[in-house]
């Protein structure tokens, strides 16, 4: 599936990954290839993904996230670096 998390400020990444867990309001939860569409919003916390190399984080400062289609849009309010 094709991640993307972007804020207003910059794209922060964009690629393919296989899995990626999300800081949602209500609990954390994981995104799989062929996940049923969703809307959610995000809380401060971890975005962790992994590629079929590696694994990878990127923390947010709240945002919503939406899967359609094997695509994964991350709307991040800011990250910290």
């Amino acid at each position: 599936m094709h991640l993307y998390i972007v804020t207003p400020e910059k794209k922060v990444f964009e690629g393919e990954v296989l899995a990626a867990t999300f800081p949602g309001s209500d609990g954390s939860f994981q995104v799989l290839n062929n996940h049923a569409p969703l809307v959610s919003s995000l809380k401060d916390g971890l975005i962790e993904y992994r590629d079929k190399k590696d694994e990878y984080e990127t923390e947010i400062t709240g945002g919503v996230v939406e899967v359609l289609n094997n695509k994964v849009i991350v709307l991040a309010e800011g990250v910290i670096e």
